[in-house]
């Protein structure tokens, strides 16, 4: 129940900081309906969140939208990684923002890199430019077969690709 309160809070705090002000997180810690043993301990757990100020706490899988469970999982796994190194795939959780919050999505993602190792596919030239490595992913069809491929940038290479990603077809 304490870690509860704890994790409530800084989940709370890291949501205001990807875009969701006034936004609120709760983890609710309550009996099991069963007063035998679970194989995950005698408690019932929910995760409860509002997006918006003014909102009440509902069931997370009930009213989070794509992009907001996008940051509620960008939130956790900061918050969970603190000390810990390990490899974290995201595969667009910068789905449905854009400008100054797409920074600071970016700034997190960073922030998780100097800890562990951090793919993120984006479309977003914000959280592109946070990365400390750049891979430029493509799909080549000739009609019949799709393959793809991958290749590193770096220095004017780079530039050129955020730059596409901010201008679109023609820089």
């Amino acid at each position: 129940t304490a870690a509860a309160a704890t994790f409530s809070k800084e989940i709370t705090a890291r949501m205001q900081l990807l875009g969701m002000t006034g936004g609120r997180f709760q983890v609710e810690v309550g009996p099991h309906e069963s007063a035998e043993p679970q194989p995950h301990g005698l408690d019932q757990i929910e995760f409860r969140v509002t997006a918006n100020p003014g909102q009440p706490l509902r069931p997370l899988a009930k009213v989070a939208s794509g992009g907001e469970l996008s940051r509620l999982s960008l939130a956790v796994q900061v918050a969970c990684t603190a000390d810990e190194r390990r490899c974290m795939v995201f595969d667009e959780v910068d789905s449905g923002i854009g400008g100054a919050i797409a920074e600071v999505v970016g700034r997190q993602l960073r922030s998780l890199g100097s800890r562990g190792q951090v793919l993120c596919v984006t479309h977003l030239a914000q959280v592109a430019s946070q990365g400390h490595h750049h891979l430029r992913v493509l799909k080549l069809t000739d009609g019949k077969t799709t393959r793809t491929t991958l290749t590193e940038l770096s220095g004017q290479d780079r530039v050129q690709e955020v730059a596409r990603m901010l201008a679109g077809s023609q820089v």
